[in-house]
């Protein structure tokens, strides 16, 4: 085996391979796998920078180093990944590298250690630990959303969640034996869950809604009556809500309020509401995975026994303590808003330069957005390629839902420094320009073709029209 073999083994398991033939598995795969991997949102199966690096033919191994998954930022602008680049707080780093010691790391750790728990009840959550309101630990919120589904959920049930939405939603309820159905987002709903949609896709078997909010990837968020009439109508159908605040930490436009659903307690009856945090968006601690599952005691108890059948060990010990220091830490919060708020500034100024490219809702908290590329000639799949190629990685929207597969980018918005705006403001035009000679175009297809799903082969469709 020569270096070249070598080096690509070493990623056998990542962007460079996923061969789609699977009958050798046909007896031994679960059914509940076996529908992630055929599922549009499937790891693999949309589209990412990443397939890029295949497109151009570069070297995974030159990019990622050491198996690394992240990209340089002395030398890549990342507005890919959803991670707080204004973070982490250094208060956090401080406090793991103080709480990094034998006594912390030698035994097994605690769910949450009680500072941790009151801290994420009272400032994320608001509302205090009781009899009625608990708080446990999970790796991340989308760990906390697989194992309330995994508890709620019997094979066939329904789960409504949006289109566009976050990409690992659907997989999660694929692997708890779901159904995703899918509320459609446009400008005609704000860009937000409307209770009357809501309403609208209620069946029999609906058992899950989730709501994210703020949402990613647009940055919108619910008004506190939308949000009040969704649980009411989803306690009236015995139906379980998911309440996903990843990305209330920072908030763009000064006049938006951000209600988490928990804290809506005097306000009306919340006991069939399950909220979710972690630290991994809004604080840039995605490493450390620590995430927050709050609602009523019996629920949040069933999903612990779940958690405990699953994983049995709970976070990581050292990692609670940054997570503490990083929820107390407000001066975080408001510079990590200033640069979020500077940098859409940045953002606008660059799309109001550029021909064909349009902000269809402007975000309110976090700091995912999307562009639509629709009018510039190309689709958001030869676009993200082709910004690749000049060092700029950014998310196209088939992974995010059917609606914007082809025309939407999602960027992140939170990178400290301001070179990464000034690279796209130089590289973008550039970067149509290739787009738009078509070079991409037959790769782009392939790689969707090879899914060999019903969206891919609407999305070869798609890009066929286009050009």
């Amino acid at each position: 085996m020569n270096k070249n073999q070598i080096k690509k083994e070493r990623f056998v398991l990542g962007w460079e391979s996923g061969s789609q033939n699977l009958s050798f598995l046909d007896n031994v795969l679960s059914e509940r796998v076996k529908s992630v991997i055929e599922s549009p949102h499937g790891m693999w199966n949309y589209m990412t920078y990443r397939d890029a690096i295949k497109i151009l033919g570069l070297e995974m191994g030159e990019i990622y180093k050491e198996g690394r998954v992240d990209l340089d930022p002395s030398k890549w602008a990342d507005f890919g990944w959803m991670t707080c680049y204004a973070g982490p707080p250094q208060s956090a780093i401080d406090a793991m590298i103080e709480h990094t010691n034998e006594s912390n790391i030698n035994p097994y750790s605690p769910d949450l250690i009680n500072p941790l728990r009151d801290a994420c009840a009272n400032l994320k959550f608001g509302r205090e630990r009781s009899k009625e309101f608990e708080v446990i630990g999970a790796e991340g919120s989308q760990a906390g959303i697989s194992y309330t589904l995994q508890t709620v959920i019997n094979p066939g049930d329904e789960v409504i969640i949006t289109d566009p939405g976050y990409f690992h939603f659907e997989s999660s309820i694929l692997m708890a034996g779901g159904v995703p159905v899918r509320i459609p987002l446009s400008s005609e709903n704000g860009f937000r869950m409307h209770p009357d949609d809501v309403s609208a896709h209620i069946t029999p078997r609906t058992k899950v809604i989730i709501v994210c909010d703020p949402l990613n990837p647009f940055g919108t968020v619910q008004t506190k009556e939308e949000l009040l009439s969704i649980i009411e109508i989803a306690r009236s159908n015995d139906i379980i809500i998911i309440d996903d605040i990843t990305h209330d930490t920072q908030r763009i436009d000064p006049s938006s309020q951000h209600y988490c659903m928990s804290s809506l307690f005097n306000d009306t009856n919340v006991d069939n509401v399950i909220s979710t945090f972690s630290v991994s968006h809004g604080y840039g601690m995605a490493g450390v995975r620590i995430g927050f599952l709050a609602g009523h005691t019996e629920l949040i108890r069933a999903c612990l026994i779940t958690k405990t059948s699953l994983t049995r060990l709970n976070t990581n010990l050292v990692a609670q303590y940054g997570a503490l220091a990083a929820l107390n830490d407000h001066e975080y919060v408001k510079s990590s808003e200033a640069v979020i708020r500077r940098n859409y500034g940045l953002i606008k100024e660059i799309i109001d330069k550029t021909e064909g490219i349009s902000i269809p809702v402007e975000p309110k908290y976090g700091f995912s957005m999307v562009i639509d590329v629709s009018h510039t000639g190309v689709t958001a799949q030869e676009l993200t390629v082709a910004l690749f190629k000049h060092n700029i990685a950014v998310y196209p929207g088939d992974g995010l839902g059917n609606i914007g597969a082809t025309s939407n980018i999602r960027l992140n918005i939170s990178r400290p420094d301001t070179w990464a705006f000034e690279h796209l403001e130089k590289s973008l035009p550039l970067a149509i320009s290739e787009a738009k000679s078509g070079i991409y175009r037959e790769s782009i297809i392939r790689f969707f073709e090879e899914r060999n799903t019903e969206r891919s082969q609407a999305i070869v469709r798609e890009i066929k029209r286009n050009s």
